[in-house]
């Protein structure tokens, strides 16, 4: 499998998502994605696993406020204080996708994958993941890098890599 051209990078995407997909299986959960600069590269990871209906209840890429609004019901008064692409907003992302699909997890991601920053002062490369469910977790990355589909390559593994320590938590 190659997402993006890279096929390495495709190919730990693809490790990462099976061992997920086999985890939650065996304990008869499931889960729910909100991700943003990765692009839809988790969601089509976890899908990409035979028998992901098993434990895949859907996912949004949430990249834009009418994206955020018309997907996740998140409203500008839940965004007082908070900003897109920090710790607190991956934090509500996981959760808002988690209680709304209904699953045992909620997995987000929200950054600037370049090739420049974002509005808020984050350089390209970086990204902030949040796991919402039995084990919450949140976790910031700095890849260093303005390339944006590495990027992007970068972020999704790293998604994937904080639900899978979470579920073998």
């Amino acid at each position: 499998m190659s997402f993006g051209g890279v096929s390495e990078a495709g190919g730990r995407l693809a490790m990462l998502a099976e061992r997920v997909g086999a985890r939650l299986v065996e304990r008869g959960e499931t889960v729910a994605v909100a991700e943003s600069s990765a692009g839809g590269l988790i969601a089509a990871a976890l899908l990409a696993v035979p028998g992901a209906s098993r434990f895949f209840l859907g996912g949004a890429v949430v990249y834009t406020v009418n994206a955020r609004e018309g997907l996740l019901g998140i409203s500008a008064e839940d965004m007082m204080g908070l900003r897109s692409s920090s710790e607190p907003y991956a934090q509500l992302l996981a959760a808002r996708v988690q209680a709304r699909l209904g699953a045992s997890w909620g997995l987000a991601e929200t950054g600037a994958a370049g090739p420049s920053g974002n509005r808020y002062g984050d350089p390209a490369g970086h990204s902030c993941m949040a796991v919402a469910g039995p084990r919450s977790s949140v976790a910031t990355l700095r890849t260093g890098d303005a390339d944006r589909a590495a990027n992007m390559q970068v972020f999704a593994a790293a998604a994937l890599e904080q639900l899978a320590a979470a579920l073998d938590g």
